[in-house]
């Protein structure tokens, strides 16, 4: 397995869990749930039941390596949409 060079550092360490949620939350809502698996079993959402099972990852992240860009991608761009819209409405 490759090693991550990711540099990118969460300003709030402790919204990790929260992020990682909203992940398997969209990758499931987009039939990407068994791609993206799970860290320890806290991937279970609403709508993972009724797409399958998602797996359970050893060490952390689930690695999404053989999905395509656009379908990685699809899941950032969710996030940042979602997060941006619920930022916007704290500010109302």
């Amino acid at each position: 397995m490759a090693r991550s060079n990711n540099r990118n550092r969460k300003i709030v360490p402790e919204s990790g869990h929260a992020l990682n949620q909203l992940k398997y939350e969209i990758a499931a809502e987009l039939g990407l749930s068994s791609a993206y698996g799970s860290s320890g079993g806290s991937a279970d959402t609403e709508f993972a039941g009724e797409l399958g099972a998602v797996g359970g990852v050893v060490g952390g992240d689930a690695y999404a390596g053989h999905l395509t860009s656009r379908q990685n991608g699809s899941v950032g761009g969710e996030m940042t949409k979602r997060l941006v819209r619920q930022a916007q409405q704290s500010l109302l």
